[in-house]
């Protein structure tokens, strides 16, 4: 049983925000599927990429002895799914929250100042750890996304910082699970050698940095692709 267990953390994770996609009354999820879809697929591509890299390098693994043993350019076929399953799970997220809680974000102001900051930080980090592969392409990958949200302040970030502290919450829950905290192995495992060994729990730091990226970069894709009616 245990080798279905990244499989299953794939599918759990994704199949309540799925399920309710087709909920007709309310959200109704499923009418952007096609804009929805296109850029998770465009982002994923681009993570995918930097996966098969980072695995072929060793500055991450997958542990066998969790994995149904179908293998893809280096990736279980477990990794590709996440990268279908887990954006689509946590920003549906984001919209159910949008749709439920419509009012809160911040104001333009305190979201370009917080881009400001988090700008300066995660470059600092960056430059300063040159020499780490995971720490400067996930501190620098989030730099950049910053430095875009700078230039083109897009009225998205100012309700998704506050979505992504609730996406948070299930992030943390599924990737202590792919990290080792509930398993006697891990079952996505590090090269400390490539990062800044700091971890919360058993999740190193550079993940959030990456899992922000990831979801705020299929967001404005979406959001672009939804007004273009693609």
């Amino acid at each position: 049983m245990e080798k279905y267990l990244y499989l299953l953390l794939d599918i759990f994770s994704f199949i309540i925000p799925f399920a309710y996609s087709f909920e007709r009354k309310r959200l109704h999820f499923i009418q952007y599927w096609k804009p929805y879809f296109f850029a998770i697929f465009l982002v994923g591509f681009v993570f995918i990429v930097w996966d098969v890299y980072f695995t072929i390098e060793g500055v991450w693994g997958f542990n066998d002895r969790y994995l149904i043993g179908l293998d893809i350019l280096h990736l279980p076929i477990e990794e590709w799914l996440f990268f279908l399953l887990i954006p689509y799970a946590s920003n549906f997220i984001h919209y159910a929250l949008c749709y439920f809680f419509p009012k809160p974000r911040l104001t333009d102001y305190s979201a370009r100042i917080l881009a400001i900051i988090l700008f300066l930080v995660s470059f600092g980090v960056a430059v300063l750890h040159y020499q780490n592969m995971y720490t400067v392409s996930s501190f620098g990958l989030f730099a950049f996304l910053m430095l875009l949200q700078i230039v083109f302040r897009f009225k998205v970030f100012s309700r998704y910082v506050l979505s992504f502290l609730v996406i948070l919450v299930p992030f943390f829950i599924v990737n202590s699970w792919l990290t080792g905290s509930f398993t006697e192995e891990p079952i996505v495992y590090y090269n400390d050698a490539e990062n800044l060994g700091i971890r919360l729990g058993t999740i190193p730091l550079e993940d959030f940095f990456y899992c922000f990226s990831m979801l705020y970069g299929s967001i404005l894709l979406f959001e672009y692709f939804k007004k273009k009616r693609i």
